[in-house]
């Protein structure tokens, strides 16, 4: 998605506003004990559908999550391309596409919003398509991590014998 989440998380914060919602500046919430239900951004992208669905649900306290993107992860993802074993033309478009995206600092890559209705979380998240990116160069670089280490488990020879002589 290309959006402006700066642009966006204004809205978002005045349109709660506007409908008497209580906003709760949290962290994100994907991933806690907690069942979790996902708004389906793909086919409906508009927040304002999941604050009507929430309100409609009674709900009145609205938790909000924005993440600036920051030099840490770009440094994350360096550390990462560093200690991979990619081939060293892979690391170049790594290494070029991360310098790219340099020009994203400071800017909201992710915002999420989310309500609670026991005994489920329900999540609205949204980020952009550079960030997506990034996420994806680093499962990349992580998938490449794991095949190394299948390798090494083999037996050398890789015929699963080896000889005690």
């Amino acid at each position: 998605m290309k959006l402006n989440l700066d642009t966006m998380r204004a809205e978002i914060l005045e349109h709660l506003k506007s409908h008497g919602l209580a906003v709760f500046h949290g962290f994100p919430r994907g991933g806690e004990h907690t069942p979790s239900v996902y708004w389906n951004i793909a086919g409906n992208p508009d927040y304002k559908a999941f604050i009507a669905a929430a309100e409609a649900a009674g709900v009145r306290l609205m938790t909000i999550h924005s993440q600036e993107f920051t030099e840490d992860y770009i440094e994350d993802a360096e550390e990462r391309l560093e200690d991979a074993s990619l081939p060293r033309d892979q690391k170049r478009a790594v290494e070029q596409r991360l310098k790219e995206m340099r020009g994203y600092l400071g800017f909201t890559c992710q915002i999420e919003l989310s309500f609670d209705l026991a005994p489920r979380v329900y999540i609205f998240d949204v980020y952009t398509e550079w960030f997506d990116d990034l996420n994806d160069l680093l499962d990349g670089i992580e998938d490449a991590d794991e095949d190394e280490d299948e390798d090494d488990d083999k037996p050398l020879g890789g015929s699963g014998y080896f000889s005690k002589n």
